[in-house]
């Protein structure tokens, strides 16, 4: 998508992209009097940056590489860590998520979640081979047929200097059949645990309860080991791992859940809801019921953990854990719900594990902010889907509190969060409290290039990674004081008519050629011509 927007008087004036150093001027989609400059290039497949205290700059490539730079102006990066053996790099699978130590230098541990090229506790690789930068799955089993099944990990990388010495593996699970909703994200919070997510594992071309595979229930989920058959309205697998901790009778998985850990062992936290359980996975676990959790980003100053959840069919998700403690296990209700109400397919099935929870008042707590696959993200003409003949898709992908000064004062606490499918970085703006206020939402950059992270930078920046290959940079060049008239009113007049409880509805006009009984599962950002993602 490279929509530009700014179209018409109560839009802000648009700046410019750059593909090298400093500011190029271009007539593309961000405020006037901003920047999205390249800072770093030729990379292969970026996942994460991470800026350390000592300047340097931590890039996680897809593959399993970690290279670091000593500094924003160095071009020549060493190889910290390669884990390409290790690591299953095939469609939306690899590593995702980085981490540093929040004291860090000082303590010398980078924090890694990556999808581990084996079965849970066997040994890699599996399906790759050792050594390379890419994977397959070979047919049979075949990608979406039978699934190549392997896990996820999180670990503890020990830096000396520029080179890791050493990997501690502190968590191990995730069965995952289905080459989409892989591991997701690591955040460091303010409690200094460390929280991950991780997808459901499951398909995402048909109502998954376990049904399929080579042998069948891959994961041996209840009733049953590998090999049994599953049918409703009993099955308890496929994307209805993430419900998981509604069963008894078997292990807990750590599918389509968000987790608080110790980073010096990986085992649950003191505070953390099931801390007395006897099950290990029970007792790390703090909220469940999600589906793609990708991006993990905590509110400054709170104990509050928002969590963007790529959806199915219809929904985008943002979701709002308000307390990292919480005296029981947050329930986002995937593959039961999506969005604000039920999922339809799943609700068709007629499976227990829904049913059950659909009888159960206030059970399930729901998204804080979602967008259609096929609308605006806000009208008119805010980071659209995808025109056709393309696909209607959309996949949030990152998310991030601005925490700078460099930017115009309306941006102090903002949320901003990026979408993959529609090359968009969105802004969300906060009421008095703090608080990210949903009818506030509009496009920041509508033509950012493949992002699938956001970070904040040391000099008040907002950097994005790129995944074709480079780390971004959004720089705001004027004066302090509001991009434009325009762009500032705007903004005023959602706040306004939020606190005056006049917030605008949500979108309702579906945009021209749209196909709202589209099977969008396929659509999620699979764009083969753009690194070797899905986000189905």
């Amino acid at each position: 998508m490279l929509a530009t927007l700014g179209i018409g008087p109560t839009m802000p004036a648009r700046a410019r992209i750059t593909t090298g150093p400093g500011p190029q001027p271009q007539a593309m989609g961000l405020p006037s009097d901003f920047v999205d400059e390249a800072v770093f290039g030729g990379l292969t497949e970026p996942t994460q940056v991470e800026f350390a205290s000592d300047g340097r700059v931590f890039v996680a490539e897809k593959s399993g590489l970690i290279k670091v730079f000593s500094n924003l102006a160095d071009t020549t990066p060493s190889v910290f860590a390669d884990l390409r053996t290790k690591v299953h790099n095939f469609w939306d699978r690899g590593l995702l998520g980085m981490e540093l130590d929040p004291n860090f230098p000082a303590t010398p541990r980078v924090y890694v979640i990556y999808t581990h090229d084996a079965a849970i506790g066997g040994s890699a690789p599996r399906w790759g081979t050792a050594g390379q930068t890419g994977d397959g799955c070979p047919t049979p089993p075949g990608a979406t047929d039978d699934g190549c099944v392997v896990s996820g990990r999180i670990s503890a990388l020990t830096a000396s200097g520029d080179v890791s010495t050493g990997e501690q593996v502190l968590v191990e699970d995730w069965c995952q059949q289905y080459p989409s909703h892989s591991i997701g994200d690591l955040a460091f919070g303010p409690d200094g645990a460390l929280y991950a997510s991780g997808g459901d594992g499951a398909s995402f071309n048909y109502v998954d309860y376990g049904q399929d595979g080579s042998p069948v229930n891959p994961c041996g989920d209840p009733p049953g080991g590998p090999g049994t058959v599953l049918t409703p309205p009993t099955a308890e697998g496929g994307a209805l791992r993430a419900q998981d901790l509604r069963t008894s009778g078997d292990p807990v998985t750590l599918d389509g859940t968000v987790i608080r850990i110790d980073p010096a062992t990986g085992a649950g936290l003191s505070g953390n809801p099931l801390i007395g359980s006897s099950d290990a996975n029970a007792r790390r676990v703090i909220a469940h019921g999600l589906r793609n959790p990708f991006r993990l980003a905590f509110r400054p100053t709170t104990q509050e953990l928002w969590v963007a959840d790529v959806g199915w069919n219809t929904w985008e998700e943002v979701n709002r854990i308000t307390d990292t403690t919480p005296s029981s296990v947050v329930n986002f209700g995937w593959p039961c719900y999506e969005g604000a109400g039920r999922q339809s397919g799943y609700d068709g099935a007629n499976l227990s594990i829904c049913e059950t929870l659909y009888g159960a008042s206030g059970a399930v707590q729901g998204p804080h902010f979602t967008y259609r696959h096929d609308l605006d993200l806000a009208p008119p003409d805010d980071c659209p889907p995808a025109a056709p003949p393309a696909q209607v898709s959309s996949s949030i992908t990152g998310l991030a509190f601005y925490t700078g000064t460099a930017f115009p004062t309306q941006y102090r606490g903002a949320m901003f969060g990026s979408d993959y499918s529609r090359n968009c970085i969105w802004v969300m703006y906060p009421d008095a409290s703090g608080t990210p206020v949903a009818s506030t939402v509009q496009a920041f950059q509508g033509s950012a290039q493949s992002p699938v992270s956001l970070e904040m930078g040391p000099e008040g920046a907002l950097y994005y990674v790129d995944i074709s290959g480079e780390i971004r940079r959004l720089r705001y060049v004027g004066a302090n004081q509001p991009p434009t008239p325009a762009a500032t009113a705007r903004a005023a007049a959602r706040i306004s008519a939020w606190t005056r409880g006049l917030a605008p509805a949500a979108p309702s006009v579906v945009r021209p050629n749209r196909k709202l009984s589209e099977p969008v599962e396929m659509n999620e950002g699979r764009r083969q011509n753009r690194a070797d993602f899905r986000f189905s």
